[in-house]
Formats: C-alpha cells, sequence, structure tokens
C-alpha cells in the first residue's frame, strides 16, 4: 500500500509541471511599500525588517541583471537547469506600470528562467497590473502572484498595523482568480491576541477559498523592527517550536490536497532577529512538522471535507 504522502510540497509541484527540479531566485528590485513611503504609513508593518523580507542585494548597490547573474551562476553550479525568478522584498506590483515591465522583462534575460513569482500586497493589486501578468503566462512563462495576508481578522491587521482589510485581501484575490492567475497566500501564526482558534479559523476561510499555495510564517522579531520595541517592553512572547509545529500540522489537515504548500516556517538569520531564534533552524522545524504529523496520522487534506 501507498505511503500517505504528508503534504504537497513546492519542490514537489514543480517536479511535476517541469519534468525536474526547479530553482527559485530571490530578487530584490528597489521597489517599496505604500504602507513605508507615507501612502498608508511609515516603517511597515510592525514585523517588518528594513530589508523587507529580502535579500537588501539592491540596497547593496546589484543591479537586477547582476542579482540574476549571481543567482544563476550559483544554482547551476548545483545541477539546477530551470528557474523561477521570485520578486520577494516589498511589495512588487507597487509602481507604475511602465516601471514594473521594465523590472520584469529584466529576469527573461537567460532561457533557462520559465517563471515569475511576485510578492506583494492586497492593495497593490488593479486591473491594468492584472493585465501585465497576463502577458507573461500568454507568452508560455509559468506565474503566481503572493498576496500577504497574515490573519482574517481586521483587528488583529490593525493592530500588526497592516494597512489594508480582509475585504481587500478577497477583492484582490477574486480579481486574479478571474483571470486564471495563481494566488499563493502568506499567514503568520502567533500574531498578538490571536488565539489558536483563530489561527485555524483563517486557514479554513483559505480552504473554503481553495488557494492554489499557501506560506506558513511564525511571528519573529527582527532587529529594528516596531515589534522590537514592543518585545522589549515584555508585551509579546513568540510561540515555542513545538507549539508551532502543533499549529501547522493541524493547519496542513484542513487545506484541500491541492493546495501547495510553499513554506512550512519562517526563515532569518540570527544576526537580524532577536526571537525566537529557533526560527533560524528551518530544517529543524520541518523535521518536527513532519515527526508531529507521522506520530498523529496526520495529513493535508485530512480534515478537508468536513469544513467544505
Amino acid at each position: 500500500m501507498k505511503k500517505k504522502r504528508l503534504y504537497y510540497s513546492l519542490n514537489e509541484f514543480l517536479k511535476e509541471k517541469f519534468g525536474e527540479k526547479v530553482k527559485k531566485i530571490p530578487l530584490d528590485a528597489g521597489l517599496t511599500c505604500p504602507n513605508r513611503d507615507g501612502t498608508k504609513g511609515f516603517g511597515g508593518c510592525i514585523y517588518c525588517d528594513p530589508k523587507g523580507s529580502g535579500t537588501g542585494l539592491y540596497n547593496q548597490g546589484k543591479s537586477l541583471e547582476e542579482q540574476v547573474k549571481i543567482f544563476l551562476d550559483l544554482f547551476k553550479k548545483k545541477n539546477f537547469n530551470k528557474f523561477i525568478a521570485y520578486f520577494q522584498s516589498f511589495s512588487n506590483t507597487y509602481a507604475p506600470i511602465e516601471k514594473l515591465k521594465k523590472i520584469y522583462d529584466v529576469v527573461f534575460m537567460d532561457s533557462s528562467i520559465v517563471g515569475l513569482a511576485i510578492g506583494t500586497r492586497p492593495d497593490c493589486i488593479d486591473e491594468e497590473k492584472i493585465k501585465l501578468l497576463k502577458s507573461y503566462q500568454q507568452k508560455g512563462y509559468y506565474l503566481w502572484i503572493e498576496l500577504g495576508l497574515q490573519s482574517i481578522y481586521n483587528k488583529t491587521l490593525e493592530l500588526i498595523e497592516r494597512g489594508h482589510t480582509f475585504e481587500d485581501f478577497l477583492y484582490a484575490y477574486e480579481m486574479l482568480k478571474k483571470d486564471n492567475i495563481p494566488v499563493v497566500v502568506h499567514i503568520i501564526f502567533g500574531l498578538p491576541k490571536e488565539t489558536e482558534e483563530m489561527m485555524m479559523e483563517t486557514v479554513k476561510i483559505l480552504a473554503k477559498l481553495k488557494i492554489d499555495g499557501i506560506k506558513f510564517h511564525a511571528l519573529y522579531i527582527p532587529k529594528g523592527s516596531k515589534l522590537e520595541k514592543i518585545y522589549l517592553k515584555g508585551e509579546y512572547t513568540p510561540l515555542e517550536m513545538k507549539y508551532y509545529a502543533e499549529l501547522v500540522a493541524e493547519a496542513l489537515t484542513y487545506l484541500p490536497p491541492t493546495t501547495v504548500i510553499h513554506r512550512l516556517c519562517s526563515e532569518a538569520k540570527i544576526e537580524d532577529i532577536l526571537a525566537p531564534l529557533w526560527v533560524t533552524k528551518k530544517m529543524e522545524v520541518i523535521n518536527l512538522i513532519r515527526k508531529i504529523m507521522t506520530k498523529k496520522n496526520l495529513y493535508q487534506g485530512l480534515n478537508y471535507r468536513v469544513i467544505s
């Protein structure tokens, strides 16, 4: 009897789609965010780090062309032949359409790049930008959009100074799906004042939407973030690793088997954060999640019919 798959990983999905391993290359286009430049706020969400959860290479003087070449050279030496260009830092649809087109076009300077992944916010999506995104699909490139949601609860989004609502997310999501653009949703476990029930409800609502992909994050405290001050005053306590792993293991059971799991946990460098330090041990966290799922006979989709 075939062993039950614990969850549908991104590596598995890409291998099925392209017939071989595909590597994402993280890119920093030097863009910003309406929650940082004063349009909606300054300094970003309370957990936003100065690099916008990216490489910070643009501010180090590396052009987009240089970044693409650096990562292609690095990963081709590791026997990867196909790549997804991943615009990771800040909000990568937050610019005039002409500028966005120039930025996106750069990555296809190498024929080994077969797709485009764009991280952004729900309030940075409109019909003009969707039309541009569709043009890459029509040229044969694989494309997905990553929307930062974090929680379905507006009171939480306000508390973390997110600058948009759950309704904003739904509007952007529906626009993208209407044009058949795959959407990957980011959520965070351990947000201030959120209970386990609230965290699971976020997952269950996303399951009902049948999202294409998901990224799970644990809230951690980046140095230089607004959350750092809250943490140092003793007003926030991060999740323990075991509890986080148990939450993710349970959450996976509510998701459709077709939802691709792009990430199981946050990833941070020890020199960039204050706590919890376990988020710097990505493989330990993943292995613990898998161990818990195996021990409890859990797998992605186990409880999906219950909520659908």
